[in-house]
């Protein structure tokens, strides 16, 4: 879950401008491709408002959108053309960080991984399974085959929770 350097740049210039509207940062995607980039910006209402039940509005992804456009606009981070958006990290959200996933310790998350994990045929890149618990470094996952699997950070590519009703 190490961002690239190219996300921690982004991170750095973009999220006094969502802060700046009054809501956080939850995270970034930047996909080069080709001609095109992607830059996918996740927003999220601080911890007291979420307890309120204050969600994302569709005002503050435009608010965030407009603050943030400028300031790419003036420090130009992205070579060539890009589209920009703006969203809530949903209820299937992203992870980003170490904190993120210690804030779901109980609930599903599915993971890809960098490095195969698991010994002979058990080997896999892909876990799903409950979050048992979370630190700074690593998380336990239990599988639905009941599984255990201790997983550093290092090695996770991408982290998403999955939402169950």
């Amino acid at each position: 879950m190490k961002p690239s350097s190219k996300i921690a740049e982004l991170t750095q210039l973009i999220a006094p401008a969502v802060n700046a509207c009054g809501v956080e940062l939850w995270g970034i995607e930047f996909m080069p491709q080709g001609r095109k980039s992607l830059l996918r910006i996740y927003i999220e209402v601080s911890p007291d408002a979420r307890l309120a039940g204050e969600h994302i509005t569709i005002e503050d992804c435009t608010a965030v959108n407009h603050q943030v456009s400028g300031v790419l606009d003036v420090h130009d981070p992205i070579a060539g053309e890009y589209i920009l958006e703006v969203s809530s990290p949903g209820f299937d959200r992203p992870l980003f960080s170490p904190s993120q996933v210690a804030m779901f310790i109980g609930e599903t998350i599915s993971l890809r991984l960098i490095r195969a994990i698991g010994a002979g045929d058990g080997r896999r890149r892909k876990v799903t399974g409950r979050l048992q618990s979370a630190d700074d470094k690593s998380m336990t996952i239990v599988t639905d085959d009941h599984l255990e699997f201790n997983i550093d950070f290092d090695n996770v590519d991408k982290a998403n929770l999955i939402y169950a009703e």
